[in-house]
């Protein structure tokens, strides 16, 4: 227990510290507020480079913050011929941090196809650089999981297409293609070492004037030199289910459907060529 005295020299003692201190106080509180402040915008700022953007040093699609305002989700039609699916807004959805991409019944059954599909565009055209994209792939006979460039008749353009395209009947590999004024018939097969279907890897492919160098997680893979497309083109990724094709992808099952696939991002950085 204190005692009476020493109580109130201690209480003094408080009082005059606190009387001396008074300015310096202030100025101690004033600081305080600017370093918080200072601390607020500096968190604020790093938060804010980690977002979506789109500039002349590229562009980054940051998935964990929905849907980027330079990309939109395919919706209400088909492309027909081997693809068995419409496209449909509602397969594109954004949970976790991540854009799922699925495969489903398609009720309404437009054109006689049963099932919708998930697609991911931007609206403007991009040329040559730099594309890569963080996926974990579906797991399932008929199924691709992909990231490409597409252009073709619908925008005045000859079809020019370089893909990066994983099969779900066996995720330990992925197949790069291209297209060149319609031409294809350029595809690769390459060996992960790996199932894409159980993480997340980054994929990407660098477009320049005279190859295609292509990458898995960072590592360099297979590059083309021939015969190269040279139109700008709308940055894609899609899953859907064939028919009419089984020799390229299997029957599709549908035993396991909803089937889903998920990207954390989409990257592109231009090369001045």
């Amino acid at each position: 227990m204190i005692r009476k005295g020493m109580a109130l020299s201690l209480a003094l003692a408080a009082i005059m510290l606190t009387a001396c201190g008074e300015s310096g106080s202030s100025s101690s509180s004033s600081g305080s507020a600017a370093d918080s402040t200072s601390a607020a915008a500096s968190s604020e700022a790093e938060q804010e480079s980690k977002k979506s953007f789109k500039d002349d040093s590229g562009m980054l699609a940051d998935l964990s913050e929905g849907m980027p305002s330079f990309f939109e989700s395919s919706n209400g039609w088909t492309n027909g011929s081997m693809f068995n699916v419409f496209w449909r807004a509602e397969n594109v959805t954004f949970e976790n941090g991540k854009m799922q991409l699925k495969i489903d019944y398609d009720p309404r059954e437009e054109q006689g196809i049963p099932y919708s599909g998930g697609e991911f565009r931007s609206k403007d055209f991009y040329g040559y650089g730099r594309y890569e994209a963080s996926i974990k792939a579906i797991k399932n006979n008929g199924v691709v999981t992909s990231l490409f460039t597409y252009t073709g008749p619908t925008d005045s353009n000859p079809w020019d297409e370089i893909d990066i395209e994983i099969l779900g009947k066996d995720t330990t590999k992925v197949q790069f293609n291209y297209f060149t004024d319609s031409k294809g018939n350029h595809e690769y097969m390459y060996d992960l070492g790996f199932d894409a279907s159980e993480d997340f890897h980054t994929y990407a492919f660098e477009w320049h004037k005279d190859k295609i160098v292509w990458f898995v997680d960072g590592k360099e893979a297979y590059t083309a030199t021939e015969n190269l497309p040279s139109t700008p083109s709308n940055i894609m990724a899609n899953v859907w289910c064939g028919k009419g094709v089984d020799s390229w992808l299997e029957k599709f099952d549908d035993s396991n459907i909803p089937l889903t696939g998920e990207y954390e991002w989409v990257k592109f950085t231009p090369f001045d060529e």
